[in-house]
């Protein structure tokens, strides 16, 4: 690999995952997208906050769909004790073990505050307590604050947007990074990067809807939108999956591993993908010497669960890249899975004209 082909993707993938961003409150990773396929397509919003980057090739149709969303699973302010401490909602799946004692960023209308989960201490539970998950409803956020009238007075609100910390990293092996918010600003990144690709290289025979979605980590919302505006033919979600080479999971849980290609969801709850779509990722794949990985994910969904359902019916597929620790304040991904993606995503937009696309649909 030329040392420098992963640059641009390590440095979007960088800026996109310090940017906070959760359910409902994307509009700072929006306005990273946006700069970011600036000049790369003709970029449209939704209502939702969605954003699409429309990029004609040589043929009007057909309109392919790559959609990766924007948001991060987060929470949101709910009360403030008058101690000055803060009660919160989760915003997306979390589960206990992986919150207590993470540094977190509260967005006020003012400035952002930095703060920390918090609860009681071991030293004071009772021996049964202490083998026990701290529940959500026993936690709360340290801001520093001496009382409600200073977290107030530096502009506190329910609903403010809380986001976990965790600064990009890339690791002692250079192809492992590290960073909040992977699910899914990787799907972001190898979006822009597919995006700049096609824009150097021109000739694919069809128009890409490059879509960043909205609030796929509370049901897939933005995706629905997005789908109903910008009408796909084809659509492709590009979002994370779960990696199954760490300790403690077994190959029935899930088989992904890092390093070994992006994969291609043969199943998810939310989506039976088209096969004729399947088969014609594969075959790119082959074509181009490209290694990938199936996967199925028995619980979750992804964009595409939604995409399939816009107009009269529209083929719909994942492909994704495995990922360690999702839905927590850091996860691992591996630089060369992203960049099968994105080689992927290319060979199969090259190939993707309207009577592949005929056929897909038939």
């Amino acid at each position: 690999m030329p040392p420098d082909e992963s640059a641009a993707l390590l440095e979007t993938l960088r800026e996109l995952t310090e940017t906070d961003g959760i359910p409902g409150q994307e509009h700072a990773v929006r306005e990273v997208m946006a700069r970011r396929l600036e000049g790369l397509g003709l970029l449209e919003r939704d209502g939702l906050g969605s954003l699409c980057c429309i990029r004609p090739g040589t043929a009007e149709a057909p309109r392919v769909m790559l959609a990766a969303h924007m948001d991060e699973v987060g929470f949101v302010v709910r009360d403030i004790t008058e101690e000055g401490f803060l009660r919160f909602q989760t915003v997306g799946g979390w589960w206990q073990q992986v919150m207590l004692a993470q540094r977190v960023t509260v967005h006020t209308r003012h400035r952002p505050l930095a703060g920390v989960i918090g609860s009681k201490p071991p030293h004071i539970l009772p021996a049964d307590d202490r083998r026990k998950p701290v529940e959500f409803k026993d936690m709360f956020i340290d801001i520093g604050a001496e009382g409600r009238s200073d977290a107030e007075a530096w502009g506190v609100r329910p609903g403010d947007m809380i986001a976990p910390v965790c600064p990009f990293t890339v690791m002692a092996n250079p192809a492992m990074w590290m960073g909040k918010a992977l699910d899914d600003r990787a799907g972001c990144a190898v979006l822009v990067e597919v995006m700049r690709r096609l824009t150097a290289a021109g000739g694919h025979p069809n128009t890409v809807l490059g879509a960043a979605t909205v609030q796929e980590e509370v049901g897939l919302r933005g995706a629905d939108v997005a789908a109903r505006r910008w009408r796909p033919d084809i659509a492709i979600a590009l979002d994370v999956g779960i990696a199954g080479d760490t300790p403690g999971i077994s190959k029935n849980d899930a088989r992904a591993e890092l390093g070994a290609g992006p994969l291609v969801l043969a199943y998810d709850s939310s989506l039976l993908p088209n096969p004729r779509l399947r088969d014609f990722v594969a075959d790119a794949a082959a074509a181009e010497g490209i290694p990938f990985q199936w996967e199925m994910i028995a619980g979750g969904g992804t964009d595409a669960g939604r995409m399939q359902f816009a107009g009269d019916g529209v083929p719909s597929l994942v492909i994704g890249f495995a990922t360690r620790y999702i839905h927590s304040a850091a996860a691992v991904i591996h630089r060369e899975d992203l960049l099968g993606a994105v080689r992927l995503l290319l060979a199969v937009l090259r190939r993707l004209d309207s009577a592949a696309c005929e056929a897909i649909r038939a």
